[in-house]
Formats: C-alpha cells, structure tokens, sequence
C-alpha cells in the first residue's frame, strides 16, 4: 500500500472521529462559560471540529462607501453555500467567521447560511485598524477607547445591528509595525471591552512587535494575555515561540492550498507542539473571500486544505488522533469560550 492511500484511510479515520461526540468536554456546564453563535449560545463541548479563521464575504470598498445594498444573500448564498457543506462532510461543525464590521460582516446572511448549512458560525464585534484605518468608522479616530468599547459592548448585550445576534469575539487589527496611538487606542478599547464581556480578543497583527506590543498593554489593563489571539502570527520559528511563552494563542490561520504552505505550517506546528505550545494553537485557512462588486463575487477559495492536506501531513509525520482534537477541537472551544480573564 501506497503512503498516499496509508493518508487517506488516516484522514477518513480523522474525520470519523471529529464528527463523534467530543468526549473530553462533556462534563463542561454553564459554570465554565458558553460559545456565543449567530443563532444563539452553545456549550463549548458542543463546538466540534472549528476553522478559527474564515471569510463569507468580504467588501473592500472602504468604511466610507461600504453598504448592505451592495451584495444581495441569495447571490453569496448560491456562491458559498457548496463550500460550507464540503468542509461539513468532512466532519467540521463550526466556523469563525473573521469578517468585522465596516469590512462586509452581515450577521443577517450568516444566520441563513448556518442554517442552510447545519454548521455553527460564529461573528464578531470591534474594529479593524490594520491596511492604514481603511476600515475605520470615522468616529473611531476621535472617541475615546472608552466610548468604542462602550459601542462594542452594546452589541454583546443588546445585539448586532438591531438583530438579536450577539459576537462570539472581539476582531480588531492593526499594522505590522510598531503601534500607533490610534491602533493602541483601539486594543486598549478591546481590554476594556473583555473585562465587561468576557469576548476573546482576535487581532491581526501579523509580526512578533506589534504582538508583543499588544500583549504589553493587555497586561496593564490587567487582562490575561490566554484572552487574545495572535491572529496572522509570523516570524521566525525562535520568535513565535517567545511570543507564545505570554501564554497568548498562536493563530496560523494562513494555510494556502499549494504544497509549499501545507508543509512550511505542518513543520511550524510540529515545532511548536516539540516546544510545548500545542494547546496554544490555532489553525485554519482565511479562506474564502467572496467579494462584492467583482463578477459572481470573484473568485472564491474553499475551506477543505486543513482536512484534505493538512492533516495527512501531520499524521504521516507521527501526529496522533489526539493532538488534531486538540487542535481542531479543543483549543477552539476554550479560545472562544466567553470567559473574562484576569492576571
């Protein structure tokens, strides 16, 4: 037998087993927090096999010109829906869904498509700093972090855009350099908006400095760096995994379909769970993408590389059934449990 048909009864092994029930959170109750998704609460040990970083629809006109009239569901829904219901026969139960605010997020739209799909989707609330404040509400230059958090709180209790749609985390982002005041206004808004809500803090940051940097401040604010995730962490190997010892979550979530980038990020995950850090990783595809304004929203990029490539790789590699649940099952559902975290 060939090692690639030795992979793909690995991988049909894999999925056999993320679609069970995933024993070890069982005894989780109300005491140890809930999952917020777009069609109400859930259980941590209900959140299953998770890509933690994924796109539905993503606009990039601007925070200035962007509205829902510029899409229509039906259209996206025709587009996405296949995609979502591949990675769902390959045994995935949960998506995050990274699109924030001012960049595309239709809370509306994910509601049908959980639906339609049977998968759990999970939206945001926050804003995104990064590719120099294109996305920034202009208000976001001139209230306080105080006042944005206080906006980014109302949605958690009282719902998404007059929707009963509650965010299951905190997306914001910010350059790849050193902070600005503006974007260190915007992670100190999000401190602010943990400590109220318990919301995992997701940020794209991309660098160790900016992480770092980030990390700095979420400390005097006295908010455990376990409530944020490095979202787009890069570096070398030696840096990442300085950053990881503040205890932060390490997101390679920028797994391409090519070869290449299957192996660099099975060989980066391999290295860090060597060093410990296993049960601080995330992974997924930032897949997706469809865009309003091109022909037939563009060209779209599923969801299926971690579970088709991905893992055959990790497996043939030596890892076993019990580091991809901790991968793909455990460490999502206690990322994205709302839970406030103090130091």
């Amino acid at each position: 037998m060939g090692a690639g048909a030795k992979n793909r009864i690995s991988r049909r092994k894999f999925l056999k087993a993320a679609t069970a029930a995933p024993l070890f959170l069982t005894d989780w109750n109300a005491d140890n927090g809930f999952i917020n998704s777009v069609n109400g609460r859930i259980k941590p040990a209900d959140i299953g096999t998770t890509l933690i970083h994924e796109h539905v629809l993503v606009d990039f006109i601007g925070a200035d010109k962007i509205s829902p009239d510029r899409w229509k569901h039906e259209e996206v829904i025709k587009k996405v829906l296949p995609y979502l219901l591949e990675i769902k026969k390959r045994g995935i139960r949960s998506l995050v869904e990274c699109t924030p605010a001012f960049l595309g997020r239709d809370v509306k739209l994910l509601q049908k498509l959980s639906d339609q799909s049977g998968l759990t989707i999970i939206t945001n609330t926050g804003y995104y700093g990064a590719s120099d404040n294109k996305y920034l509400p202009a208000w976001a230059f001139t209230e306080s972090a105080e006042t944005l958090a206080a906006r980014w709180i109302s949605e958690f209790e009282n719902g998404i855009d007059g929707t009963d749609v509650r965010p299951g985390f905190i997306k914001t982002g910010v350059n790849s350099g050193p902070l600005s005041a503006l974007h260190q206004k915007l992670i100190t808004a999000a401190a602010l908006t943990h400590l109220k809500t318990g919301l995992t803090i997701c940020s794209h940051t991309g660098p160790a400095l900016p992480a770092d940097q980030e990390i700095e401040i979420l400390r005097k604010m006295g908010v455990d760096p376990k409530a944020f995730v490095w979202v787009h962490a890069n570096g070398t190997r030696e840096e990442i995994a300085n950053t990881a010892k503040n205890g932060c979550w390490v997101s390679l979530d920028g797994i391409g379909d090519d070869d290449k980038s299957v192996a660099a990020n099975a060989e980066l995950i391999i290295f860090l769970k060597n060093n410990g850090f296993l049960n601080q990783l995330l992974i997924s595809h930032d897949a997706g993408w469809y865009t309003p304004g091109e022909l037939d929203g563009g060209k779209f990029r599923g969801y299926t590389t971690i579970s088709d490539k991905l893992i055959p790789y990790l497996q043939s590699k030596g890892f076993e059934e019990k580091d991809l649940n901790q991968l793909m099952v455990q460490n999502p559902a206690h990322a994205f449990t709302i839970k406030i975290r103090k130091l």
